[in-house]
């Protein structure tokens, strides 16, 4: 092999190790050294671990027979032979009277495909009509087979480690929703504790008034211990799948505007201006989704405390779209892909109580319904809750 030869790899391997996707970087490589080495088709096989056969993770046509690749030969049994082998197998045509057609004379070329030390799958060329491979062209397809199984192995490597990464993150998680629950937890039963020994003090009298003010703030936090427990119960029972949901025809217009008015009960400054057009009834749960709607204004109420909440809906395309907008601080931008994950608290330098359950319910809820919810939002302007549902029309 000359220099020149030696250079025009070097280019092409850089280039390749260059693209970030494991597919595009395969293109890459077979597009590329495709003057040197012809082919029609190839095939990479990978094993499954489970079932122990053979899947296509990736296959091109790139040449003769590429309009007919349904039809064209993949190698498929070569694969096989090759898994069972563990060495290249070459497999040419037999010429046979009456066999004219390109696709039916397969020169197949196939290599093992090691990741570290074990054998995983295969790289299988297909050239029809031929040439036969020369010892040349079988040097250059083994060079691809070894950065083919080289590029595999990077993207289980990426895949692990964005697994690995999503681990780590749920375990931070779950330590500050320990930290955070103890925080919770600890808060009502210290009022409700509090609240209880002083009345029950032999050497103090209490007027009416002041009896009834500690009664109620005992009430409130025996109200607010009952949710949190119910949020941690059923988080849990969302998460496996054990929550069970009662679906009957639902007007989610009237179930909006029940929900506003209790929540205008406890909180009569929350502001809230409905903007609805028509809309069909749905089959849901009437209770699931008043407590979707519960949590996000409840959201609102602490996020954007001073801002007034636009409730709207539209009915297009059988869908039912709810929109929660308020004038908040918004979210920033980095934050939105986590907001719906179970425990997850936006950082911030606001104390706002809560256990990161709430939205992380919503969308469990919502997805029951075979709908959607996400956030749009902008860093100081507000932020948009948008739920979208599936419309099945009560006759």
């Amino acid at each position: 092999m000359d220099l020149q030869t030696l250079s025009a790899l070097h280019d092409i391997f850089q280039e390749v190790q260059k693209q970030q996707d494991w597919r595009t970087a395969l293109d890459t490589l077979f597009v590329s050294l495709r003057d040197s080495f012809i082919f029609d088709n190839v095939a990479i096989y990978l094993e499954d671990p489970q079932t122990k056969g053979l899947d296509v993770v990736y296959a091109r046509a790139v040449g003769r027979g590429k309009t007919d690749e349904a039809d064209a030969a993949w190698g498929e049994s070569l694969a096989n032979d090759v898994i069972v082998k563990g060495m290249m197998v070459l497999k040419e045509p037999r010429h046979v009277s009456g066999k004219t057609g390109r696709l039916e004379l397969a020169h197949l070329l196939a290599f093992p495909l090691y990741i570290g030390s074990n054998l995983t799958g295969a790289l299988v060329f297909v050239r029809f009509g031929g040439p036969d491979y020369s010892d040349l062209h079988i040097q250059i397809a083994s060079l691809q087979a070894f950065w083919a199984a080289a590029l595999i192995e990077r993207r289980d490597l990426q895949e692990a480690r964005t697994e690995l990464n999503s681990v780590q993150r749920q375990m931070r998680l779950q330590d500050d929703f320990v930290s955070t629950i103890s925080h919770e937890l600890r808060t009502p039963l210290g009022f409700i504790k509090g609240y209880s020994t002083s009345l029950l003090r032999e050497d103090t009298e209490w007027d009416e008034d002041t009896r009834r003010e500690f009664l109620n703030i005992i009430d409130e936090e025996a109200d607010r211990l009952t949710r949190l427990i119910e949020d941690m119960l059923e988080s849990a029972r969302l998460q496996s799948k054990t929550l069970q949901f009662k679906f009957s025809p639902v007007r989610i217009d009237s179930l909006v505007r029940d929900v506003a008015t209790r929540i205008n009960m406890h909180h009569p400054g929350l502001k809230v201006t409905f903007d609805l057009e028509p809309i069909p009834s749905i089959r849901g749960d009437g209770t699931r989704l008043s407590q979707v709607f519960e949590n996000l204004f409840s959201n609102a109420i602490k996020y954007a405390s001073n801002s007034e909440v636009i409730v709207s809906m539209r009915y297009e395309q059988n869908k039912i779209r709810i929109c929660f907008t308020d004038k908040g601080e918004g979210i920033a931008e980095d934050y939105i892909p986590f907001v719906f994950e179970r425990f997850y608290r936006v950082p911030g330098e606001r104390t706002v109580t809560g256990t990161g359950l709430g939205l992380y319910i919503c969308k469990q809820i919502i997805m029951a319904h075979h709908g959607n919810i996400w956030v749009e939002s902008v860093l100081g302007q507000g932020a948009t809750f948008i739920i979208e549902l599936p419309v099945e029309l009560i006759l």
